[in-house]
């Protein structure tokens, strides 16, 4: 079965492919390396004995994303990742993020729900919940006004997938993960961001090998045990394995609803200090950091309940906190060896 992966050169996008292709499944990877390297699909046959298709697509590009459909008509399904994904950058360049996010997953609709079947994987994210009123955040926890362009755009996200698929054959699960960390085992792949890290783990990489001068911690004045924003860190692979286990539900058919809606996340919410301090245990290096003011548009505290993904998706997340940290620490020293 033919499935595309958009962003598939991406961080999570990436490890779904080895996820999909050691399931059997034939994978089309579309990315337009923005956030990316093509050296990605060097990493990804290491692991898994094959190379995926790969096509340089900007999906902002219409008539791309048209020409693309109509040379593969033979898809069983779409896993979308391809997104802008950086609430500060969200918040300094909107209509970025409302462009890139919005459009693509538009053009991308119009053409699946053209074709026999119309299985879709939506990479959503815990942002769409603002800052929930309660934790851990359950799948029927009241969406909050969001806090970021960038949250925003998958709440409109989630708005369309629901109104397409109330007058198409779209069938949909909608995965809104929290915080993916980590990388593969192998060290083939793991998260590679272009320029300034925008996210926690891989500045501490970075710092850690003294690419960086110090960590910054945006506040400590949160109303949190240690005054830190809290987080559930999820594994990267055990993100990607809940992509295959959807897509295997749509695939027999066994969704309750034409969109269902799953968390992704370990349970366990950590602060930024506990990652930090977990971080200087797996390495035995001290890290320097200080805390500076709070960073627009960063919710307090967010954790996942898991029971629904658990009970109804059938999957669960299996590796730690510590396990990811190796991993990611592990990629961080053979991409800069």
């Amino acid at each position: 079965m033919k499935i595309v992966v958009t962003g598939g050169l991406g961080f999570i996008g990436s490890h779904t492919v080895v996820e999909l292709q050691n399931e059997g499944f034939e994978v089309v990877a579309i990315d337009n390396l923005s956030n990316s390297s093509v050296d990605v699909l060097d990493g990804i046959e290491k692991i898994t004995g094959k190379k995926p298709l790969f096509e340089n697509i900007d999906l902002r590009d219409k008539p791309a994303v048209q020409n693309f459909f109509n040379k593969h008509k033979d898809i069983a399904g779409v896993i979308h990742f391809a997104a802008s994904k950086a609430v500060g950058e969200s918040v300094e360049n909107p209509l970025l993020y409302y462009e890139n996010n919005i459009n693509a997953l538009v053009y991308i609709l119009q053409e699946l729900t053209n074709l026999p079947q119309a299985n879709f994987i939506f990479s959503s994210s815990c942002t769409v919940y603002g800052q929930a009123e309660k934790m851990p955040i359950t799948e029927n926890a009241s969406v909050q006004p969001a806090m970021s362009p960038y949250g925003n755009t998958k709440q409109i996200g989630e708005e369309i997938i629901f109104d397409v698929a109330n007058v198409t054959n779209l069938n949909s699960v909608l995965l809104r993960y929290f915080n993916p960390i980590g990388a593969h085992a192998t060290a083939e792949i793991g998260e590679l961001p272009l320029g300034v890290p925008q996210n926690l783990v891989p500045f501490i990489t970075q710092t850690a090998l003294g690419l960086r001068k110090e960590l910054s911690v945006f506040g400590n004045d949160y109303p949190t045990p240690d005054g830190t924003c809290i987080r559930d860190y999820i594994h990267v692979v055990d993100v990607a394995k809940a992509h295959v286990v959807a897509l295997q539900r749509l695939l027999k058919k066994q969704n309750q609803d034409k969109v269902e809606i799953f968390n992704l996340g370990t349970g366990k919410g950590s602060s930024v200090l506990e990652v930090i301090h977990a971080f200087e245990k797996i390495s035995g290096q001290k890290l320097p950091y200080k805390i500076v003011d709070r960073r627009s548009g960063d919710v307090i505290s967010a954790y996942a309940s898991t029971d629904k993904a658990n009970d109804v998706l059938g999957w669960k997340a299996e590796l730690s906190l510590e396990d990811a940290l190796t991993s990611a620490w592990k990629w961080e020293q053979k991409i800069r060896s």
